[in-house]
């Protein structure tokens, strides 16, 4: 298989996965229209709303773009699932940073990023992404982890058993390896705690012939699968589970520590800031309200 053959799998890949999961989130606003709902959501169930951008390299050659999917409703307070397939030329201090690229400076990215904001405090918050990388070397990376303001033990045990399943059906060692990197990734020192209950982080899954690319990509959609067949199963659990307004609050101040993570820690943030990535699209991730009191 040639790179661009590789690169052009993991594109449609991603691309077909990003329409599974709008069909799927908007099922689920479907299935939730008579539920209660905060004083601005939509009358009607939400439905996304896509928005494409392209992106310029520094050199002012074309450096690619995405598609920005964003819905918010009734059930899904606010939900950003976004594909992207950027190229060019790192800048010198980045490339310094990035495997393969202080040798020579361009690279390929295509990926997936979502991240859902629930209206019902007792409907956990979520995090999944998958990608590919390309310079010198390369290499596929993502994960998936639970954000709940209100941990449920069930909801946490299921959760990580998908992921665990998806981890055990292609490497011995995936589950406690990449489980362990989401706990370290998703600690936030300042406030010497987690971000949430955990799920799985990966990177520098390297590709260097077919056979680690089948492999390695094989694995990458198993997580897509798995957290598309597990997240909405957990959103029908609690969201019509009754809430108060401490209940709110809680939610409020716990999307503020998420806020914290994403914009001073996360790598997903950082790449696509240097690399001139569209800026709504990146910052999709922030919850649409929250609190510090």
């Amino acid at each position: 298989m040639t790179m661009d053959e590789r690169k052009t799998a993991a594109e449609a890949w991603f691309r077909n996965l990003r329409d599974r999961i709008f069909a799927a989130f908007e099922a689920l606003e479907d299935e939730g229209r008579d539920l209660p709902a905060l004083p601005n959501a939509p009358a009607e169930p939400g439905r996304f709303a896509t928005r494409t951008w392209t992106r310029t390299d520094p050199t002012g050659a074309p450096g690619g773009g995405g598609t920005m999917g964003l819905m918010k409703g009734r059930v899904f307070e606010k939900v950003g699932v976004n594909i992207s397939t950027v190229h060019g030329t790192f800048p010198p201090d980045f490339a310094a940073t990035i495997p393969g690229a202080a040798e020579d400076p361009r690279f390929f990215a295509t990926g997936i990023s979502l991240v859902a904001h629930m209206a019902n405090p007792n409907v956990p918050a979520v995090h999944m992404n998958t990608r590919f990388l390309v310079t010198t070397k390369c290499w596929f990376g993502g994960g998936a982890d639970l954000n709940p303001a209100l941990p449920r033990q069930e909801d946490t045990r299921d959760f990580h058993a998908a992921l665990k399943a998806a981890c055990d059906a292609h490497h011995p060692e995936h589950w406690d390896r990449f489980s362990r990197w989401c706990e370290s990734y998703f600690f936030i020192p300042h406030r010497n705690r987690q971000r949430g209950v955990g799920g799985i982080f990966y990177d520098y899954l390297e590709c260097p012939d077919d056979a680690a690319f089948e492999a390695n990509f094989a694995f990458t959609r198993a997580v897509g699968e798995a957290f598309l067949g597990i997240f909405p199963t957990i959103v029908r659990r609690r969201m019509a589970e009754p809430w108060d307004d401490a209940a709110r609050l809680t939610l409020l101040r716990y999307r503020g520590l998420y806020a914290e993570f994403n914009l001073v820690y996360d790598r997903g943030t950082v790449f696509g800031l240097k690399t001139g990535g569209n800026a709504d699209a990146i910052l999709m991730s922030l919850p649409p309200e929250a609190r510090w009191d």
